[in-house]
């Protein structure tokens, strides 16, 4: 058994935030650099409808997201918090409860998605056009779910107990072989759409075999015993109430995918399906890195909140939100500058690039402000505060984006969805900001409880 979580609590923050960060961008990056090639084989290979159908069957993949997540970083803040605090075997039964929990509920997703998938193809706006391109790749992803469920809810624990480098292998080794496999697939074995799907769950299938290693094998600081298995109700319970923020920041994303589906389809056809899934990978792949930053700053926070550290605590926030907001605004001038030129990367079609262009510089107006709010949603999470991290999960795509998109196209038609985002961001930024100056003053000011399992220094 290795201890990996006594740096957290005595390196220096700056040259341990980097250490911690540098391993999740490089995995995020490979990851959201497999979705950008996958998207690239399949809109050269199969066309602007095998990428309008990879769009339709984007919210089963959020789907899980939205689970894995949810059980995952919620663990993952019970782990850090616990060893802050020297309590490893309750840090262990949160682990052995993760894996239970992940076993039962990517089973389920996979049995009813598969038997209701033309059903909730329907509901995701899908086409007639777009539909044999949707339900070929909806079919396989879903076969793959207890693979993506594991390695997503898992990587989160590894990087809580302070192993970054193996957080970001994980990554690593999904998003390498993806890329290799998606050509072979999708142009070698003529698989079209299918063979991208195929791709994906190996890809996943592969990760798990190295991340069950990793657990079993001593290389974890967190070696499990049968009664760790045992499902415990309130690390069930206590995982869910503050993983829940990134859940249902993920689910909302479902919820809000369907109506941009539905709303995409009447103002712009297939095309703007189309337009949009590429638009949308473009603007996650640059958001990957400032959620590296995040996902090292996480462990950081919350296991000097734990052990009753908050001047470290503060420092690691105060440098992960001057970074993201450099990311941000550095990202938005690209997209603003370039944006017809990285689309021809994805599609050859003249009408998804012109429209993507256009879409492109209105969607991202906004997106400056995009660095510090995830800093603040990262740190209500790390800090175990379940409510906020909840409201500032919903704020941006369901209390503000949704009805957005509903009423502006009323008016201003296919522009009025694009126009959504800029403003659904700008009003999030405003409350986000008041909400985290009250945090920040917070932890300057007040002594942690007993129920911030601090330990005294």
């Amino acid at each position: 058994m290795t201890d990996h979580s006594s740096q957290l609590g005595t390196a220096p923050i700056r040259s341990l935030l980097i250490k911690m960060s540098a391993p999740a961008m490089v995995g995020l990056m490979v990851q959201a650099t497999y979705n950008l090639t996958d998207t690239i084989f399949v809109g050269q290979g199969v066309g602007s409808l095998g990428i309008a159908g990879i769009a339709i069957s984007f919210p089963i993949q959020i789907m899980v997201m939205a689970l894995a997540q949810m059980f995952g970083i919620g663990v993952a803040s019970i782990v850090s918090r616990r060893l802050g605090a020297g309590n490893r075997d309750e840090a262990r039964h949160a682990l052995g409860n993760l894996f239970i929990l992940v076993a039962l509920f990517s089973a389920a997703i996979a049995i009813f998605g598969s038997l209701f998938l033309p059903s909730l193809l329907n509901l995701f706006g899908v086409t007639e056009g777009i539909l044999p391109y949707a339900a070929g790749y909806s079919r396989i992803i879903l076969i793959g779910t207890p693979f993506f469920m594991f390695a997503m809810a898992t990587n989160a624990v590894v990087r809580a107990e302070g192993n970054a480098r193996v957080a970001m292998w994980t990554m690593i080794i999904s998003g390498l072989l993806n890329i290799v496999l998606d050509p072979l697939f999708i142009y070698g074995f003529h698989l079209g759409i299918q063979g991208a799907a195929l791709a994906t769950v190996l890809a996943q299938a592969t990760t798990v075999v190295y991340l069950l290693y990793y657990f079993f094998a001593g290389r974890s600081s967190l070696s499990l015993a049968p009664h760790h298995y045992r499902l415990k109700f309130s690390i069930v319970w206590e995982a869910t109430r503050v993983g829940l923020g990134s859940g249902l920041r993920a689910a909302a994303s479902v919820f809000t995918v369907i109506i941009l589906n539905n709303s995409l389809a009447p103002y712009g056809g297939d095309i703007a399906i189309a337009t949009f899934g590429v638009v949308n990978r473009m603007i996650n792949f640059l958001i990957m890195p400032m959620f590296g930053i995040i996902q090292g700053m996480m462990p950081i926070v919350g296991y000097n909140y734990g052990a009753g550290r908050k001047d470290r605590a503060l420092k690691a926030i105060r440098y992960s939100s001057i970074i993201t907001s450099a990311m941000s605004i550095a990202a938005t001038i690209l997209l603003v500058a370039f944006p017809a030129v990285l689309l021809r990367i994805f599609s050859r079609d003249p009408e998804v690039i012109s429209m993507g262009a256009t879409a492109t510089r209105i969607i991202i107006l906004a997106f400056p402000t995009v660095g510090f709010q995830v800093v603040a949603a990262g740190t209500y999470q790390a800090l175990g505060k379940a409510l906020p991290a909840t409201v500032l999960a919903l704020l941006r795509q369901v209390i503000l984006l949704t009805p957005l998109i509903l009423l502006l196209p009323r008016v201003l038609d296919l522009t009025g969805i694009w126009v959504s985002f800029p403003i659904s961001d700008a009003t999030a930024a405003v409350i986000t900001g008041w909400m985290f100056i009250h945090l920040l003053r917070q932890l300057r000011e007040r002594p942690l409880s007993s129920d911030d399992g601090a330990t005294s220094t």
